[in-house]
């Protein structure tokens, strides 16, 4: 069975920081990358980041280069989102999700993560992020 668990939101001060971790089980995390999403209230959930589980490789919308970083402990299948100078325009529900790397395709595996809501294989059932001004 799939699980992706997220965790360490919480209410945080502008300014300050925060990791998230995504927890992954019931997969090859060598077959799938995972993608940070956030959703802000009243808002279309986006995406944040996403990291290879074939070879690492990151992406970062050009919007979320600069204060956003992830990386994977891959020893304990956990994907880490680290957050820093954060802003009350950052508050949301962050969710973690997998998406096939096409490993084992004969066209695969595709060079970029993949970081798109709609075709995200499975989802985590977020975590909250409050920033305080």
């Amino acid at each position: 069975q799939v699980r992706l668990v997220e965790s360490g939101g919480g209410l945080v001060q502008s300014g300050g920081s925060l990791r998230l971790s995504c927890a992954t089980s019931g997969f090859i995390s060598d077959h799938y990358g995972i993608g940070w999403f956030r959703q802000a209230p009243g808002k279309e959930r986006e995406g944040v980041s996403c990291i290879s589980g074939y070879d690492d490789s990151t992406y970062y919308p050009e919007s979320m280069k600069g204060r956003f970083r992830i990386y994977r402990d891959n020893a304990k299948n956990i994907v880490h989102l680290e957050i820093n100078g954060l802003k009350p325009e950052d508050t949301g529900n962050y969710y973690c999700a997998a998406a096939w790397m096409g490993v084992g395709y004969d066209r695969g595996p595709w060079k970029v993560c993949r970081l798109n809501v709609d075709t995200m294989d499975y989802w985590g059932k977020g975590t909250l992020v409050t920033v305080s001004s």
